[in-house]
């Protein structure tokens, strides 16, 4: 899908990232639309610094895709930046054009602008096609992750 415009998410976009968040089976536990001030709380905190890039796919005024690319700095690989791609979703309607590699792609080329000497991500153990995705992009599975709920 190449007929999609992927910038910089503004505070008018919460409502629609929310919902793209929301739309699929393990977001839809997570997520709520009833009060957006804890997300628009964050879009203030992620638009304020100039490490983090919240974007969206915009389709005639329609956001079809969200990602959010965080630059990390690092002492580690001589002091070298890492991208780290989270929160990628593709709207139902979406599904299937070939919308999630072209948001991939732009994330690759603005971490390799950006200075950045990999880019990596995490998805849930339960998202295979997603992984299946990931692989066909050149993505590889060299770690374990762990994580701690607070």
């Amino acid at each position: 899908m190449t007929d999609v415009n992927i910038r910089r998410a503004t505070i008018d976009d919460v409502p629609a990232i929310v919902a793209l968040l929301m739309d699929d089976a393990i977001g839809a536990t997570r997520e709520s639309a009833d009060d957006l001030t804890p997300y628009k709380d964050a879009f203030a905190v992620i638009d304020a610094d100039h490490h983090e890039f919240l974007a969206v796919a915009d389709r005639d005024g329609e956001i079809v895709g969200t990602f959010q690319l965080s630059l990390l700095p690092g002492l580690s690989r001589m002091g070298a930046f890492r991208a780290q791609v989270e929160a990628v979703r593709v709207a139902a309607s979406a599904r299937g054009l070939g919308l999630g590699e072209t948001m991939m792609r732009w994330a690759i080329e603005e971490a390799r602008k950006r200075g950045c000497v990999m880019v990596q991500l995490t998805s849930d153990k339960k998202r295979q096609d997603a992984h299946r995705f990931y692989e066909r992009l050149g993505f590889t599975a060299t770690h374990e992750g762990f994580k701690l709920a607070l």
